[in-house]
């Protein structure tokens, strides 16, 4: 079995190939020959040294394949099903706790940048039918974190406007996932080549936030004066998220890729009465309601880039350039 392992302390000169041999499924375990992965921020901070993890440690937390073998007890998988991993495998359901998130593979576990492994049957769900295994594997993270901010954490409905940061991953399954729910989407980006790229996938207002720093005065005059109701916010700038948002909106703080910019704006906070809900992806169960609705409503992601998985390095200089749109796969 090869498998890409992170030697101490960690950068993309550092990810060396390996192989070892794979173990049986034990007891409620299955075996995934692994297909395919996606590249995610968080994997990012991982190999490039940013989050310290044990040296020679399997990077990546998304994983998607096809199972080779099943343990004893285990009934909802048999050989040959396709499958996409879980990125929290202890948490089944509910509300998170430490002892549900003490896993994680590519950081606290090894991960999937590998050709097999053994796994609990908890660690993974069947994938989309029709997916790739490419396509699959975007699910676990960005896909996920997508679906909980709107559906779980903002209960986003028909007519609700909702308003997406950025062309990664996360924004992306976002705009996807509102405009298949019956919502408009404002979408913002630094790039005006994106913002028409974001435009043909379903966006139905653009802002570039470059050429536009009062962003969220300008989001809101989109909405008759009204506001947004939801906003997947990556970027960190609450100011302008606060001038956006409607009487009651939410904020789903997914990530802060470029830090707090300006003060934090208590006072509209407050007076608007907005709710900021910080979340980290989801549960197991919110993952399965997700690939349900994946499958009623044929929403696929979007591939920017596939790479080998000897590629690994490769792939993610293309993200440290910030030049794609859409997820970057590894494909093997």
């Amino acid at each position: 079995m090869r498998a890409i392992r992170l030697r101490s302390p960690g950068g993309l000169d550092h990810l060396v190939m390996d192989s070892s041999a794979s173990p049986a499924a034990g007891p409620g375990e299955i075996r995934v020959r692994l297909h395919a992965s996606s590249l995610n921020y968080h994997d990012y901070m991982v190999v490039k040294g940013v989050m310290q993890v044990a040296d020679g440690r399997i990077p990546m937390s998304d994983g998607a394949g096809e199972v080779i073998e099943v343990g004893e007890g285990v009934t909802e998988f048999a050989p040959g099903d396709r499958v996409v991993s879980t990125f929290f495998p202890r948490w089944l359901s509910g509300l998170p706790a430490p002892e549900f998130i003490s896993e994680l593979p590519g950081d606290r576990d090894d991960g999937y940048a590998r050709e097999e492994v053994v796994a609990s049957r908890y660690a993974f769900t069947p994938a989309p039918r029709g997916y790739s295994h490419a396509e699959a594997a975007t699910l676990t993270c960005a896909g996920l974190t997508a679906w909980r901010a709107l559906f779980v954490e903002g209960k986003v409905k028909p007519g609700d406007t909702v308003l997406v940061q950025g062309t990664g991953g996360v924004s992306i399954f976002a705009l996807q996932f509102a405009k298949a729910a019956g919502a408009t989407v404002i979408a913002t980006s630094s790039s005006d080549e994106k913002l028409d790229r974001l435009r043909a996938i379903g966006a139905d207002h653009v802002i570039n936030y470059r050429s536009d720093e009062k962003w969220g005065a300008t989001a809101r005059r989109m909405t008759g004066g009204r506001g947004v109701d939801h906003i997947v916010e990556i970027g960190g700038d609450f100011v302008q998220s606060a001038a956006a948002c409607a009487f009651g909106g939410h904020i789903a703080l997914v990530a802060m890729l470029s830090g707090v910019a300006g003060k934090f704006p208590f006072i509209p906070m407050i007076g608007r009465n907005l709710r900021i809900t910080g979340l980290s992806v989801g549960n197991r169960e919110q993952h399965l309601a997700m690939i349900r609705a994946i499958e009623a409503n044929g929403v696929r992601p979007v591939i920017d880039s596939r790479f080998p998985l000897e590629g690994i390095a490769d792939a993610f200089r293309h993200q440290e350039s910030r030049h794609h749109f859409g997820k970057i796969c590894l494909e093997w």
